[in-house]
């Protein structure tokens, strides 16, 4: 790629001064001026699922797009925060700078450190550095207000960052196993509906466990599963289209015999 010679510091402060412009209470856009950290929220979130859905598309374009939306998000924060005289976006900037180099000394202070030491380290320095507990939980900074995977699969990581955790992945499947089983027999008492949901919940969650040990991101495994059902039911509706028909009016085993089908042309590729 050609150097185009961008100073990125010109560029960063021509957004920070877009962002100023349209948060004027006089000259600024309407509805920029009556946002808040509640209403922006939403849309920041929005914004980081639109960046992981252009990198699973491979989509480098979008990508570019999506990451300067997002951008936008940090900066709209900035603002909103320059203006209750809390922090601008220096500060943010400096904070992440001074956090990345405290909780890298392998890396800045030339620290020999193992992959497994280098975690359990990791894990303590961000619960010296949580001083709004009153108490120093292990599963401190683990937020609620977030989407479960995510919650399970970080409360996982800090419990076995304290060696909580099973020493290899089999012991992990035969947890899996053990959950499914348990789920079996309240399905067939089928009386307790609330049992049923909290083994379910225990089998959601030795998922989570397990892709933790093979080292893969469950919410990313999710989302490529979406994908390929969704390639795949695709190729359904386009083959019953071609008969003159639409799904509906197909039987169930019709519907299973065209999803194999599917499933063998490769349409989940």
């Amino acid at each position: 790629m050609a150097d185009k010679n961008i100073n990125v510091n010109d560029n960063l402060n021509k957004l920070l001064t877009i962002m100023a412009q349209l948060r004027d209470v006089d000259n600024g856009c309407p509805w920029d001026v009556e946002q808040s950290f509640e209403t922006i929220a939403p849309y920041t979130i929005e914004e980081a699922y639109e960046v992981a859905d252009a990198i699973q598309q491979k989509n480098l374009p979008a990508l570019k797009d999506e990451l300067g939306d997002l951008l936008f998000q940090v900066v709209f924060h900035a603002q909103l925060a320059k203006e209750q005289q809390s922090f601008e976006f220096s500060d943010i900037v400096d904070a992440i700078c001074d956090k990345l180099t405290r909780r890298h000394p392998h890396v800045f202070n030339n620290e020999i450190t193992s992959k497994d030491d280098l975690a359990k380290k990791w894990e303590i320095q961000k619960r010296a550095e949580n001083k709004n507990e009153t108490r120093s939980s292990v599963l401190s900074g683990v937020s609620s207000n977030q989407p479960a995977i995510n919650q399970a699969y970080k409360l996982q990581k800090k419990a076995a960052s304290v060696g909580f955790d099973w020493d290899e992945v089999g012991a992990v499947v035969d947890k899996l196993d053990e959950e499914i089983d348990e789920l079996k027999d309240e399905m067939v008492l089928a009386n307790n509906r609330k049992r049923i949901e909290e083994e379910l919940g225990d089998v959601f969650f030795s998922c989570i466990n397990l892709a933790r040990h093979l080292d893969i991101n469950p919410e990313w495994s999710l989302r490529l599963a979406n994908e390929r059902f969704t390639k795949r039911f695709s190729y359904i509706e386009q083959s019953v289209e071609q008969a003159g028909k639409g799904v509906e009016e197909c039987s169930a085993s019709t519907l299973m015999m065209l999803w194999e089908e599917s499933k063998r042309s490769g349409s989940s590729d």
